[in-house]
């Protein structure tokens, strides 16, 4: 009336307060940062994108003001280079390796110039498809030209020892060099060809796998491919070429070699024994294929082996419920906990979700992000599993479990599963409650199995809520609608913003609440002021129904249906013989109510996904290598000859399994693709000889004797026994480094 203003801050405390806290970020221990994600668009390459990240904060640096200063917390390029450089490095010893092997064998260095040609041509072949593919060079692609790199040089090297063979034989002078290379060229090369072809098309299943592995084994699978196929080109048009110039001069005899005399003379009495005992050798090769029955079901069976990235992350789940201020206490004692372990470097730890739709993690899940320091400075004795103990009986806080893993692979296993550990058990029903309850008992169960390191179930009724159920007919009496009271509740509690402070380029909301002395505990809320429609200010007690209840957390819903998941982390055991004895255990253990089941999900699923996809893919691809070796040798008898060998060359694979204590994998189940490849290239040269013998004695003889066959035989497989041990030892030799 006077025109005095009223002010706001006459009727209202105004302050500086914090929006509500949905993460923090903390450093080493030392406190809360402010920390930033980079997240890379799809299909970029991570390298490049991480050298240009890195420029673009030496930019920033320069412009902080004093007293900040940015730290990296994660920086998967020195996995990337690490992985790069080491297998270049094995490229090139395998280079160096297969080069000698020649040299020693040949002892005729003019003709080792042709394998060290024709090699880095192929593998520069390979490169410039996967440039036009955009097959980045990783570990994986790479890793495909390295297991390549002995069987590339195959049909070089069958070539070179079949022309000095020509060279030796061939007394007429009126032969021209040219002709005799072409003749040499021309009585291999089709077998040859069609033996690298058998090797590249071996590589078909591996084209087939889905998601996860497929993409991981995909670039592998490309340049192992373009690595055989430009091979297979060159060993048809320019080998023979490189053959004319430079296999001249005094050509050495197999027998002048003392390496060739020593593997003779030790293959001549074995073969002699087969020869002459056909049945008893039969029977010993069936009895040796029989006997890897034994050792395969010893073996235990993983989605993949471990790949040691170098960092660890470190993901527990908390109970539901964790205040921020407990939250806060707990991230910074695990991770001060973490740093006293002499070989890290950093801990990074995060607690609830970044401001960002790209990371939507509750405040119950922690993920620190540990960094390393390299190998060679760690304590001595300390290894990767030891290192994982010692932090486990480090950090040790009741109602956590947890689980150290490598970064990259826990992330994709999120992406594709949702679940962060080795296993996961997924519950689905109607009703949250019951869900709980059964994973609760399904944590019991997981516990007691052999090779469990830990299992956590959801809690996924565990939050608290504040419940305001409003009494229609009691605020009726007071002359309030529903709306009304809400309004109360939604300004006064929950608080409201009203309107934005523009302060420069920033903007800050304006809040209304209730002060926290009136609104900080169930009690104070009883009390707090309604106004009715009379202007009598009434308890919101008097109009609504307010208690403490129990509620979900977090809602999670997979196929329509209601979930809750329990997180499994396995230590010495493989996965396949975990699962099943889980399987087993719950089964026994945990009765399902109508309408409720349970999925095993995790790496197990994609086992099982990538299982299921070669037991259909194989048989296939196998069918269409007898298709090629009949086009080729037009003799059915020939080619059950060439597969017979096949089973002989896995099983010494198996039995290796089982002495270094390897589970079987896909990356196993790769190799052994990659090895019934060689086998069948092996057998398909062992048989061009066999074949060119007898055909030298046809010629020559009208109606050769059981001895005359006897003869062709040892023709065949003996006295052309250099470039059959050449083309193994190359492959094996060409291994070694990688191992």
């Amino acid at each position: 009336q006077s025109g005095t203003p009223i002010l706001l801050n006459d009727v209202a405390d105004i302050r500086i307060g914090p929006q509500l806290r949905r993460g923090i970020a903390e450093l080493d221990g030392e406190g809360e940062v402010v920390g930033g994600i980079v997240v890379m668009r799809w299909g970029e390459n991570a390298r490049t994108t991480i050298m240009a990240v890195k420029e673009k904060l030496n930019e920033l640096r320069r412009g902080l003001p004093a007293g900040v200063e940015i730290v990296e917390t994660y920086d998967r390029s020195g996995l990337i280079e690490r992985g790069v450089k080491n297998l270049r490095e094995k490229l090139i010893e395998e280079f160096i390796v297969v080069t000698l092997v020649c040299a020693v064998f040949l002892l005729h260095m003019r003709s080792t110039l042709v394998v060290i040609l024709s090699l880095p041509l192929g593998i520069l072949g390979a490169f410039i498809i996967m440039h036009w593919q955009g097959v980045n060079a990783n570990i994986m692609s790479l890793g495909g030209i390295a297991i390549a790199i002995g069987a590339m040089v195959d049909a070089a090297i069958v070539m070179i020892e079949n022309l000095h063979k020509h060279i030796e034989r061939d007394t007429d002078k009126s032969i021209s060099h040219w002709e005799r290379v072409a003749r040499s060229a021309a009585e291999v090369g089709p077998a040859l060809f069609f033996s690298l072809v058998i090797i590249t098309m071996s590589f078909l299943p591996v084209f087939t796998l889905e998601a996860q592995e497929g993409r991981l084994f995909a670039p592998l699978a490309f340049t192992k491919t373009y690595a055989m196929a430009v091979s297979a080109g060159l060993a048809i048009t320019l080998v023979p070429v490189l053959l004319g110039y430079f296999v001249r001069g005094r050509i050495r005899t197999e027998q002048e070699n003392p390496l060739n005399r020593a593997f003779m003379a030790v293959y001549r009495p074995a073969l002699n024994f087969a020869l002459a005992r056909p049945y008893t050798t039969l029977l010993v090769a069936v009895i040796v294929t029989a006997a890897a029955v034994w050792p395969i079901h010893k073996l235990d069976y993983e989605f993949m082996p471990s790949l040691d990235e170098g960092d660890l992350l470190y993901m527990p789940t908390t109970f539901p419920a964790l205040s921020i201020g407990k939250a806060q206490e707990l991230l910074q004692q695990t991770d001060k906990l973490i740093r006293t372990v002499p070989e890290v470097v950093s801990v990074f730890g995060k607690i609830g979700r970044a401001e960002t739709a790209t990371d939507p993690a509750p405040m119950t899940m922690i993920e620190t992000t540990i960094r390393l320091k390299p190998r060679d400075q760690w304590r001595p004795g300390m290894d990767l599993e030891g290192l994982k103990a010692e932090l486990n009986r480090i950090v040790n806080i009741p109602s956590m479990a947890n689980t150290w893993d490598p970064p990259i692979k826990t992330r994709i296993d999120m992406l594709a599963t949702g679940i962060k550990s080795d296993v996961g058990v997924k519950v689905a029903g109607p009703d949250l409650l019951t869900i709980q309850e059964i994973g609760q008992r399904i944590e019991q169960v997981l516990k007691e199995v052999p090779g469990t390191a830990s299992a956590f179930s959801e809690r996924v009724v565990g939050g608290r809520y504040l419940d305001i159920d409003i009494d229609r007919l009691a605020a009726a009496r007071y002359g309030l609608n529903i709306s009304d009271v809400q309004e109360v509740v939604r300004t006064a509690v929950g608080g409201m913003n009203v309107t934005e402070s523009v302060e420069g380029r920033e903007r800050y909301p304006i809040n209304l609440r209730y002060p926290r002395d009136l609104r900080d505990s169930d009690q104070r809320l009883r009390e707090l002021p309604v106004v009715a429609q009379t202007g009598a200010q009434i308890p919101l007690d008097a109009v609504a129904d307010i208690r403490i209840v129990d509620g979900p957390g977090m809602v999670r819903s997979e196929n329509a249906r209601l979930n809750g998941w329990v997180y499994v982390e396995i230590e010495g055991r493989g996965l396949g013989s975990y699962v099943q004895d889980a399987q087993a255990a719950v089964a026994e253990n945990v009765i399902l109510p109508p309408g409720y089941s349970l999925s095993w999900s995790g790496q197990y699923q994609y086992l099982e996904r990538a299982i299921n996809r070669l037991k259909v893919v194989v048989p296939l691809t196998l069918a269409i290598i007898v298709l090629l070796l009949y086009l080729h040798f037009r003799d059915s008898v020939e080619v059950l000859v060439i597969l017979g060998s096949l089973p002989l060359a896995l099983v010494g694979g198996v039995w290796f399994l089982y002495w270094l204590d390897y589970n079987f994998s896909v990356a196993v189940g790769v190799g052994f693709i990659a090895l019934a490849g060689v086998a069948v290239e092996t057998a398909v040269v062992m048989l061009l000889y066999l074949n060119l013998a007898w055909q030298r004695l046809l010629a020559t003889v009208a109606q050769p004797s059981a001895a005359d066959l006897h003869g062709a035989i040892i023709e065949g497989a003996l006295l052309r026994l250099r470039p059959k041990l050449m083309t193994v030892v190359t492959i094996i030799a060409g291994l070694l480094p990688i191992m």
